[in-house]
């Protein structure tokens, strides 16, 4: 294959948030192969807005949950034989799936089937580390590198005989200067009233059950600290939802919608009262100490205690080794119990001062050692994997 011969690269993406790493993947891999690209796969808008021609709507394949995947499990199969058989009929020199195991990988398992030699890079690692640990070792017939977003995560597949590994960056290493506070923000961190950030998740379910108890909770900092700035980042497609949620709340409360909004609270709050999720992985970056909840139904904590396999679901907490951060669950997750660890955060003193310590940890963890950012990293790997699947990392 010459120099001006395109470099056939396959995208499979079954998600939003894989699209997004799909977009900025396309962006490294443009600017470092050093010959052109030609793309295919499956994307989403981000991905589309670079050129990509999707097989068919990302929106297709973007289910969660059993009675979702259940609803429409006849397209899903529809769009996994579409997808295989476009990738058969391309003979791409790579597949590079994102992310969304429960699609992404039926596609990659059938694919290698059909084209042993053919390499598939795995962007995003499943949570083997959390739940279900055994799909580690079970990757390994079918995907010959993944990209980790976490620094835990190669020992993880190391430990788990999962594939080789190699920590690549998380996204939010890009985006620090939109996570940490100028001068004039900092010192606000200090001002009075205090601000503290509410953030009851992104999903319909987690909003329902902890706003009431975010309410609550708010009620009584409220009553014990005098006033307290909240400030509560609202997902934009539930809206509607959180407005009406926040009408029996007893102590006022700021709606602020976009990012952009949602980023400057971040750089101005003392403390945060988050659900658990990526959401602190952002706080954490952002240097905000906080108290984690989370609920879930009765039937999922049965299946959660049965699967989960880590001491804590808080992920700067499984970054730093360390249950640095608070969290209540289930039928800890109440608004006494809450207002008692937010206090110290908001008023100061040693338990914010150890918080604080933590978290200035986090950015040594989750730094790549070459300096170059996440998609770039990746790239590097994805263009340096060879047809027996083995990476030439630098």
């Amino acid at each position: 294959m010459n120099a001006g011969t395109a470099k056939k690269i396959w995208l499979v993406a079954g998600e939003d948030s894989g699209d997004q790493l799909g977009a900025k993947l396309m962006r490294a891999l443009i600017a470092l192969s050093d010959r052109p690209i030609a793309f295919g796969g499956v994307g989403g808008e981000a991905m589309i807005a670079q050129g990509f021609p999707s097989l068919f709507p990302i929106d297709d394949v973007a289910v969660m949950g059993y009675l979702p995947v259940l609803a429409r499990l006849r397209t899903l199969m529809r769009r996994i034989r579409q997808t295989v058989e476009g990738v058969v009929a391309a003979q791409p020199d790579i597949l590079v799936i994102i992310d969304s195991p429960g699609f992404t990988h039926a596609v990659a398992s059938r694919v290698r089937k059909a084209m042993p030699d053919l390499p598939i890079v795995d962007y995003v690692s499943p949570s083997v580390w959390a739940w279900r640990p055994w799909r580690a070792a079970g990757m390994r017939p079918f995907i010959d590198h993944v990209l980790a977003l976490l620094p835990f995560e190669p020992e993880a597949h190391r430990r788990l005989n999962g594939p080789a590994c190699t920590y690549v960056g998380h996204p939010l290493i890009e985006r620090l200067a939109e996570l940490r506070p100028g001068p004039g923000e900092a010192a606000a961190r200090e001002s009075r009233p205090p601000t503290l950030l509410v953030l009851p998740g992104s999903r319909r379910s987690e909003i329902e059950r902890l706003m009431p108890v975010f309410g609550a909770t708010l009620k009584l900092l409220t009553e014990r600290l005098g006033p307290v700035d909240a400030v509560l980042p609202a997902v934009s497609r539930h809206r509607a939802l959180i407005e009406r949620l926040t009408i029996p709340w007893e102590a006022p409360v700021r709606l602020v919608h976009g990012e952009p909004g949602k980023y400057a609270s971040f750089r101005r709050a003392r403390a945060a009262l988050a659900a658990s999720g990526t959401v602190t992985l952002e706080l954490a970056l952002a240097g905000v100490p906080m108290v984690v909840a989370y609920k879930v139904s009765r039937l999922e904590e049965v299946v959660a205690r049965r699967l989960i396999q880590v001491p804590t679901i808080v992920l700067p907490n499984l970054i730093l080794g360390q249950n640095a951060m608070p969290e209540f669950i289930q039928a800890e997750c109440t608004a006494p119990r809450l207002a008692d660890a937010l206090a110290p955060l908001l008023s100061g003193g040693p338990q914010r001062d150890a918080q604080v310590q933590a978290l200035e940890r986090i950015d040594d963890l989750m730094r790549l050692p070459c300096g170059d950012d996440p998609s770039r990293s990746a790239a590097r790997i994805v263009l340096g994997t060879t047809r027996r699947g083995v990476a030439a990392i630098a």
